[in-house]
């Protein structure tokens, strides 16, 4: 019975192998009717598992990868490729024949991606070589399911085009090791020579060696002689790479005497200290030069006056004045008011002033200026007159008003404490040497604050500064309405420095209560005041307190924008930034646009236009208003 039995289900055994392939078969027929071969059916199957591409890890670089790295990229890469197949138990065959597949693809994009890494060589070009080997591999994944074919021509195809971008590669990144030589290279290298030729001159171990001493010394004269002026390789002589072998050998062997490298860095310490110290001192030189020049006169600029001045005074009486004085006080015309002592800088503003005005005959200019330089400055404009417009020039010496007994400004000027400007305690803890200069000792810098005094039957008047140029006509200012306000300002407050704190002493409970020490800036240079609103709210009153006030000089410093700023503050009316652009004096950086479409540029600063010193590329701005043709200039040898 047993043996009946066991027979019975032999026969069955087969039915058991038999029977799944047949199911799967069925099963399979279903999904891809279109299979008839054995070779179809594995290419449909991988197609279709394969819809999902393989995705790099993210943050993953293959860059000098080591072998358990590879291992765990390899894992998560397969991870990721059986994730769908793993979701259905229906697909299990289809899965595990899947897995099979992906297992070869993916082993051959690692070890591609491996044998990048060893082709290329270390950096940032590996990486990119490295991603592009991914991404060109990953498109060869991508193309089983589109093209649904693993041909191997067109891995062939690909394993070419990989190879032409590792040449790629290479060749750029050999290019890009070439382009970071730096230049100049051999220069630099002598200098350091030299640098380290001194440090061990003032070695201990290496000055007791005589014979080393002497040889480097000359070794240091001929690497100085061979740097000459030099300021690129180019201008290095011949026999430069000669005295740079030369001085290597020689640095060898003292670096055999001493080799402490302790020693090397204290001492290089000691140099970089000493040429901070001295850069300090000569920057310090420089700042105290640079103010010496900007407050003396040039030779050409003091011959003018006394050559001027000779001629006016062998003048006719009848020759000396000039014409058109009855419209002096007219309202209707344009009024200036101009306060020098520089004969040129005068004449630079009327030119270029009427050279932009549409109707010079109804431009009048109002100059005053000190007693020395009255004879002069009548001089130049009576023999260059300028076209139709009308000039005045005025003695501040001659308004009997502005006196001490009126004026506090006068007083403190005439008084022993005006040597607060170059003795006094405060100037000399006082770093900034701008505050010697004599031009804030000048009369002439103050009369601004007088102008209802000096104008008594105008109600109008433009305010310009000696070094100024008009680029554009300048009526327009005269049809803006100021509001009830006095004074037309350009506002300054776009750079941090240019607020009242930068001028005023805060620290004083005098001002911290009567100001805000971010409150915007203004500059004094070109400014329209309305002089019947300067009468209604006595504004030459307010000047005068404050002036009582700043008697010990506590308030501010000296100058005349800190009080212009308190003197003024709620009576100015904002102008558009065009009319009025500054810094040419100190600036290099001024933007070209914004000096072209201004109607004055201003050369405040130390930089002016007539002295050496000025900024090259501002200067022709200036320049082209004078004539050094003219018979005075060449006489006293002014030129460009």
């Amino acid at each position: 019975m047993k043996m009946k039995l066991r027979k019975f289900l032999l026969l069955f055994l087969p039915l058991t192998f038999v029977a799944p392939i047949l199911l799967c078969t069925d099963t399979l027929q279903f999904y891809f009717p279109s299979s008839t071969s054995g070779d179809e059916f594995v290419e449909d199957v991988s197609a279709f598992e394969l819809s999902v591409p393989l995705k790099e890890p993210l943050g993953t670089s293959y860059t000098g990868a080591s072998s358990g790295e590879i291992t765990r990229i390899t894992r998560q890469l397969t991870e990721d490729s059986t994730e769908d197949g793993t979701e259905n138990s229906s697909h299990l065959s289809r899965g595990s024949n899947k897995q099979s597949l992906d297992g070869n693809a993916i082993r051959q994009v690692i070890d591609n991606v491996h044998k990048t890494q060893v082709v290329t060589g270390k950096g940032a070009s590996n990486k990119i070589e490295s991603r592009e080997t991914v991404g060109i591999e990953n498109k060869e994944i991508q193309s089983l399911h589109s093209d649904g074919t693993t041909e191997k021509s067109s891995a062939r195809k690909e394993m070419k085009h990989l190879n032409g971008l590792r040449e790629k590669v290479n060749t750029r990144t050999e290019k890009q090791n070439e382009q970071t030589v730096l230049p100049d290279a051999r220069l630099r290298l002598l200098k350091d020579q030299l640098m380290q030729g001194r440090i061990y001159l003032s070695l201990p171990a290496t000055r007791n060696n005589a014979q080393f001493i002497k040889e480097l010394r000359l070794r240091i004269k001929e690497v100085r002689r061979a740097l000459g002026d030099a300021a690129n390789d180019s201008e290095l002589p011949k026999n430069a790479q000669e005295k740079l072998k030369a001085m290597e050998q020689t640095l060898l062997k003292g670096k055999q005497i001493q080799n402490d490298c302790a020693a090397m860095i204290k001492r290089l310490r000691a140099m970089l200290h000493l040429s901070e110290e001295q850069l300090r001192v000569q920057k310090k030189q420089a700042l105290f030069l640079t103010h010496l020049t900007a407050k003396t006169m040039p030779k050409g600029l003091h011959c003018l006056p006394l050559r001027l001045s000779t001629e006016y005074f062998l003048l006719n009486s009848s020759q000396m004045h000039f014409p058109d004085k009855e419209i002096l006080d007219d309202p209707k015309l344009y009024h200036y008011a101009l306060f020098s002592d520089n004969i040129l800088a005068a004449a630079v503003v009327v030119n270029s002033t009427i050279t932009h005005a549409e109707d010079p005959s109804k431009h009048v200019f109002h100059i005053v200026t000190d007693r020395l330089n009255y004879a002069a400055m009548n001089m130049w404009f009576i023999a260059n007159p300028p076209s139709k417009a009308t000039i005045q020039v005025q003695n501040v010496e001659e308004f009997t008003w502005f006196n001490s007994s009126y004026s506090p400004i006068l007083r403190q000027l005439g008084s022993s404490s005006t040597n607060y400007y170059f003795k006094g305690r405060r100037a000399e803890s006082d770093s900034s040497f701008r505050y010697r200069n004599p031009k804030y000792l000048s009369i002439m810098n103050h009369l601004r604050f007088y102008l209802p005094q000096i104008f008594p039957k105008l109600d109008k008047v433009l305010f310009l500064d000696d070094d100024i140029v008009v680029q554009k006509d300048l009526t327009g200012l005269w049809s803006i309405g100021l509001k009830g306000k006095v004074i037309g300002v350009v506002e300054t407050c776009g750079e941090s420095f240019h607020r009242f704190d930068r001028y005023l002493n805060f620290s004083n409970l005098i001002i911290s209560k009567s100001f805000d020490p971010r409150a915007c800036g203004w500059a004094f240079g070109m400014n329209i005041f309305d002089l019947d609103e300067w009468r209604k709210q006595n504004i030459t009153e307010a000047y005068h307190k404050w002036q009582h006030l700043n008697r010990d000089r506590l308030l501010w410093k000296l100058g005349t924008l800190p009080p212009g700023l308190i003197t003024f503050q709620n009576h100015t009316y904002a102008l558009e930034k065009s009319w009025h652009v500054l810094g040419l004096g100190y600036n290099p950086n001024i933007p070209q646009k914004d000096i072209e479409r201004a109607a004055v540029i201003h050369y405040n600063g130390n930089l002016k236009p007539w002295l050496e010193i000025a900024i090259p590329k501002f200067r022709n701005y200036w320049a082209n208003f004078v004539d050094y043709d003219q018979l005075y200039l060449r006489e006293c040898n002014i030129t460009p």
